[in-house]
């Protein structure tokens, strides 16, 4: 067998492999493993060639699913040199804190040693291959050969499991960056200073790694009576942060929970989900959030005290759409960061005082429960779920630290960084050295701006087939593009007119949204043009089955994918050729308690 990539969801595929030595032993005693860096084990958003000491993780060592040690108790046993080279200075280790990003991959590194170290003493012969890409994945008919550096490979069986993919690139001349990593390239050199306007596409947590890397290195945080303060230095004034967000959000805050952990059936069950379906085939969203969603909330609701969503859900006309538009507008401010001021009293309550907030949890987990059944949706509920659901589950779910939150807000008191609403588009081809960017909103007119640093920080990094990685596999059809069927529309004609044409393909007289990336059955393998499975291939890269898996994000989602991929081969009842439906997966999701 062979693993391409080395980061977590490699990781979390080890680990349950361990889990089950005694009975994959028998199929998959020799293991191979190509990293492309030079360091196992340890992911591109934790890897030191590409973060930062002062870039925060956002997930604490209660919410990391289980390896050979908890996080917490692998940083209570450093050395404080180390610790404080992974910016740990405070103490003691708390397992509901927050650490950095270079913390976790240095804990991330640990892990994979030691899995492999209780791979090979279970009998496994494993092979690392560092520096090693894979560029290109071939198909006949007794095995899968890989290609890397010129050398040809042979497997039976392949888990694709590579990690960030930017298809867009910088244009240093004119400032543009299409992507904050690694984060070195963006940072001046010791004895230099910015001191003009930085533009940053997007309110991301990435976004906020840019800021607080540079914020850092051009001036000093300093911890008064009144909160975190900031001074720019001299040599750098003018230097101010404009983040640019479609909706003008700013992520909500860290929260405490009562379960750490996402479950797929945590509000409903496998035969619930599956007499959802209706005549057609689909799951349609507003029976899932009438059905799911809406009694698990009106809970939620109830142990927050909030009685005005609890009656509000308790109206049938109240759906999906009503409970979107009045959750983002309890959210929307006049100023953004006068509004996270205010959240973060509450969100500091939450978490120092275990006071959860309930609604948070609840939707992560409803949400949760969809995307792993998100082939049951009709096209018109992906096109739906892409508009309006995602973007507020990213501001809802992506929760930013309260540590950077007490920065943020010490830089916009310092007058160092501000908020623009609206959609961005970058004017390219202009005679200039400044990267120039139209904003449009219903609310004021068409406005250009031109900055002498632009960051891309939209995290846009989804795969097409055009920049799928092993193109061998695309021309021989193997690989196909992931689309889902149109419900009410039979013809172009019958199609909206906000529905981007280039994204519809019709087939046998039935119209498919193509959803972004490639098709996957349920079990991860690749479905081919024709249909036809692919038993050899599994792909859990999240950037290449978006489109299959639109609510696939962290650590936790790494577990998950890879426990299912492992499970699907112990499963009596998943054929090598047949494709995996959700009616079948969902006995795995149903069975494994991790799930």
């Amino acid at each position: 067998m062979a693993i391409i990539g080395s980061g977590p969801t490699a990781l979390y595929c080890l680990k349950h492999i361990l889990d089950h030595e005694t009975v994959l032993i028998k199929d998959f005693q020799n293991i191979t493993i190509f990293e492309s860096g030079n360091k196992m084990g340890v992911g591109m958003p934790y890897n030191a060639e590409t973060t930062d000491k002062y870039n925060l993780s956002n997930i604490s060592s209660e919410e990391i699913p289980e390896l050979t040690q908890p996080f917490a108790n692998w940083l209570s046993i450093q050395d404080k040199e180390s610790l404080k080279a992974l910016n740990i200075t405070s103490f003691p280790i708390d397992d509901s804190k927050v650490y950095s990003r270079l913390a976790l991959g240095a804990y991330f590194h640990s892990q994979y040693n030691e899995i492999i170290h209780r791979l090979k003493r279970a009998g496994f012969n494993i092979k690392e291959l560092i520096n090693s890409p894979v560029t290109d994945i071939k198909v006949n008919n007794k095995s899968v050969t890989l290609v890397s550096q010129k050398i040809n490979y042979f497997f039976s069986k392949v888990l694709i499991s590579t990690g960030h993919h930017w298809k867009d690139v910088d244009k240093p001349s004119t400032g543009y960056f299409a992507t904050p990593w690694p984060i070195s390239k963006i940072i001046p050199k010791n004895t230099e200073y910015y001191n003009f306007e930085i533009g940053i596409l997007g309110a991301s947590l990435s976004a906020f790694d840019v800021v607080t890397s540079l914020a850092h290195r051009h001036g000093e945080f300093s911890t008064t009576k009144e909160g975190l303060k900031y001074r720019l230095y001299e040599d750098a004034k003018g230097l101010k942060f404009i983040l640019h967000a479609l909706n003008g959000w700013l992520p909500h805050l860290q929260y405490e929970q009562i379960e750490p952990f996402r479950k797929i059936y945590r509000h409903t069950n496998r035969e619930h989900i599956l007499s959802l379906i209706n005549d057609n085939g689909f799951l349609r969203i507003e029976t899932f959030f009438d059905a799911v969603c809406r009694p698990a909330l009106i809970k939620a609701f109830e142990k927050d005290k909030n009685i005005e969503l609890q009656n509000l859900l308790s109206n049938d006309r109240f759906g999906c759409q009503q409970f979107i538009d009045t959750m983002a507008k309890n959210h929307t401010y006049i100023d953004s960061f006068k509004g996270m001021e205010l959240e973060l009293i509450k969100a500091r309550d939450s978490v120092e005082n275990d006071n959860p907030i309930h609604w948070m949890e609840t939707l992560d987990d409803v949400m949760y429960c969809l995307n792993f059944h998100a082939e049951l949706l009709s096209a018109e509920d992906h096109l739906f779920f892409k508009k309006e659901i995602k973007p507020f589950l990213m501001n809802v779910i992506a929760a930013l630290p309260l540590d950077s939150a007490e920065i943020l807000i010490a830089l916009y008191k310092a007058d160092v960084i501000d908020l623009i609403a609206g959609n961005v588009e970058r004017i390219e081809n202009l005679n200039t050295d400044k990267t120039t960017i139209e904003i449009t909103t219903d609310k004021r007119p068409r406005q250009t701006k031109a900055y002498d640093m632009f960051i891309n920080c939209s995290g846009n990094d989804n795969v097409e087939l055009a920049n799928y990685p092993f193109q061998s596999i695309v021309k021989s059809g193997i690989v196909s593009r992931a689309k889902a069927k149109f419900e009410g529309a039979h013809s172009i004609n019958d199609l909206d007119q906000s529905i981007d044409r280039n994204h519809v393909v019709s087939i046998k007289n039935d119209l498919f949204l193509l959803t972004g990336g490639i098709e996957i059955d349920a079990a991860y393998r690749l479905l081919s043009t024709t249909g036809k499975v692919q038993p050899t291939i599994h792909n859990l890269s999240f950037t290449h089955t978006l489109g299959c898996r639109p609510y696939s994000y962290g650590l936790q989602a790494c577990n998950a994918t890879s426990s299912i991929v492992i499970q699907s081969w112990l499963s009596p009842e998943i054929n090598e050729k047949s494709i995996v439906t959700p009616q079948i997966i969902s006995k795995v999701y149903q069975n494994n308690k991790e799930l």
